[in-house]
C-alpha cells in the first residue's frame, strides 16, 4: 500500500504505540483486499461485545490502552455498538458476575482510548447520521447497510480490531464500498407487494438477502410503493444483512444513489427475481409456530422512540404472564422515561433495557438460567440468529407478540 508521510510516521511509532499497532493491522487488511492506499474516515463504530471478545480479547484491549501515552487515543469520533448487558437489569436477566466483570474491564479500556460509549446499533437515528459520500469505518451490519444505502455514505463491514484501528489512525484501506465501482447494482429485483408492518419489512429484506447471497452483491429493488420510514428501512436492511451479508442496496426512486434505475447500472441487468406477498409470508411461516412461548423480545435493531411508543400503546390495560423485553439505546431511554413510555410498558409487566443487544448478551446462558426456549419477536434479523443459540424463534407482528406475552401463546 502507498503510505503518505503521516501514515509512515504512524508505522514508525512516531505517533504512539497504539497508532503503530493499528496501522500495521490496517496494512495487512489492505494488502489482503488489494487496496492501493488509505481513505480518510470521519467516524468509526466498533463492534466489541465481550461474548465475542472473551478474556483474550479484553486483555488485548487493555494492552492497547495501557501504554500511558497521551497519544494513544482515537483521532476521530469513535463510538460503540451495544454492550453485553444493561447493568441495571443484569439481575433480572440472571447474568453471571463474570460477565459483568468482563463488561466493566472492556468499558474501562475503551474509555482510556477516548472511545465514546454510545452502546447503540441505531446511531444513524440517534447520534449523528452519516451524509452522502462520507467515508466511514463502521462495524455493525445493520449500521453499515443503513449508512451505505439510506444515507449514501461509504463503509465496509469493519471487524472490531479494524474499526478500532480506524478510530486510532483516522483512515481505513480504500477498497470495497469506498469505491464507485463496487456501488453499482449487481442483481435486480422486482417487488410486487409493499409491506406495512415492521416484521413484513424485515421478512422482505430477509428474502432479498437470501437470494442475493453474498457480501459483494448489490441488490437494486423496483416496485415499492410510497416512501418507507426510518424504522421500516432499519428492519429491512438489518434483515437483508443478516440473511445475505449484504452491505448496500438501492431502492429505485427512494435511496439517494438510485433516483433512476440507470443511476446504479440497473437497466443493464435482467430482472433476476420477482417477489410478492407469497414469498414474504413463506419466510415468516418458516418461523411461525402456533405454540406456547417463554419470552417476547424486541431487539436487533434497538427500538426507536416511536417503536417504543407504539409498544406502550399496545401494553395499555394488559398484564403479561411471560417476560417481555424491549431493548433500546442509551440515547432513547431517557426520553422514553421522561415521556412516560417506559412506565407504561413496565406497568404491564414488561422490561425496557438500555444499551445492549439481546443476542450479544450471552443469549444461550441467559436462556438456560431463565428456562427460555420459545421466543417471539417482530425482528427478522433476530429470528435468523437465535436458532444458533438454542432458541425456537418465532416471527410475528408487534401486536401478536404483545398478545403472546399476555396469554403465553403465540397464535
Amino acid at each position: 500500500m502507498k503510505l503518505n508521510e503521516e501514515e509512515q510516521a504512524m508505522l514508525a511509532g512516531e505517533l504512539g504505540q497504539a497508532a503503530r499497532l493499528a496501522i500495521e493491522h490496517q496494512i495487512k487488511v489492505g494488502d489482503f483486499f488489494g487496496a492501493e492506499d488509505f481513505v480518510p474516515v470521519t467516524q468509526a463504530h466498533i463492534m466489541a461485545d465481550t461474548e465475542s471478545l472473551g478474556e483474550a480479547g479484553v486483555r488485548w484491549l487493555e494492552s492497547l490502552s495501557g501504554h500511558g501515552d497521551s497519544r494513544d487515543a482515537v483521532r476521530i469520533p469513535t463510538i460503540t455498538d451495544p454492550r453485553g448487558t444493561d447493568f441495571a437489569k443484569a439481575g433480572m436477566l440472571k447474568q453471571a458476575p463474570w460477565m459483568l466483570t468482563l463488561e466493566r474491564r472492556t468499558i474501562d479500556a475503551f474509555v482510556k482510548l477516548g472511545v465514546s460509549m454510545t452502546d447503540t446499533c441505531i446511531n444513524y437515528q440517534t447520534i449523528q447520521a452519516p451524509t452522502r459520500g462520507e467515508h466511514l469505518a463502521f462495524g455493525d451490519t445493520g449500521v453499515v447497510i443503513y449508512s451505505n444505502s439510506i444515507c449514501g455514505a461509504r463503509s465496509n463491514f469493519e471487524g472490531g480490531p479494524s474499526a478500532l484501528s480506524a478510530g486510532l489512525t483516522g483512515r481505513t484501506p480504500r477498497y470495497g464500498f469506498h469505491l464507485d465501482a463496487h456501488r453499482q447494482a449487481t442483481v435486480r429485483f422486482q417487488v410486487d407487494w409493499t409491506p406495512q408492518s415492521l416484521n413484513d419489512w424485515g421478512a422482505l429484506g430477509g428474502v432479498i438477502g437470501r437470494l442475493a447471497g453474498n457480501y459483494w452483491s448489490v441488490p437494486v429493488v423496483e416496485g415499492l410503493q410510497g416512501y418507507p420510514g426510518s424504522d421500516a428501512l432499519k428492519h429491512f436492511g438489518a434483515a437483508m444483512a443478516s440473511f445475505g451479508s449484504i452491505a448496500l442496496f438501492h431502492l429505485v426512486g427512494i435511496t439517494p444513489e438510485a433516483s433512476l434505475l440507470k443511476d446504479v447500472g440497473g437497466e443493464k441487468l435482467p430482472v433476476s427475481h420477482r417477489i410478492g406477498q407469497a414469498e414474504v409470508k413463506a419466510l415468516q411461516a418458516s418461523y411461525a409456530v402456533d405454540d406456547e412461548i417463554d419470552v417476547v423480545v424486541f431487539s436487533a435493531p434497538q427500538l426507536s422512540l416511536y417503536e417504543l411508543r407504539q409498544l406502550a400503546d399496545l401494553c395499555e390495560g394488559r398484564r403479561f404472564v411471560r417476560p417481555l423485553l424491549a431493548v433500546t439505546s442509551p440515547q432513547v431511554k431517557p426520553d422514553a422515561d421522561r415521556f412516560g413510555i417506559t412506565g407504561r410498558i413496565e406497568a404491564a409487566g414488561g422490561q425496557v433495557l438500555s444499551g445492549m443487544c439481546f443476542y450479544q448478551s450471552y443469549a444461550r446462558e441467559i436462556a438456560e438460567a431463565n428456562g427460555w426456549k420459545r421466543l417471539a419477536t417482530n425482528s427478522a434479523k433476530l429470528v435468523n440468529i437465535l436458532g444458533g443459540y438454542g432458541y425456537v424463534p418465532m416471527l410475528a407482528s408487534m401486536e401478536h407478540c404483545v398478545e403472546a406475552a399476555q396469554t403465553g401463546r403465540l397464535a
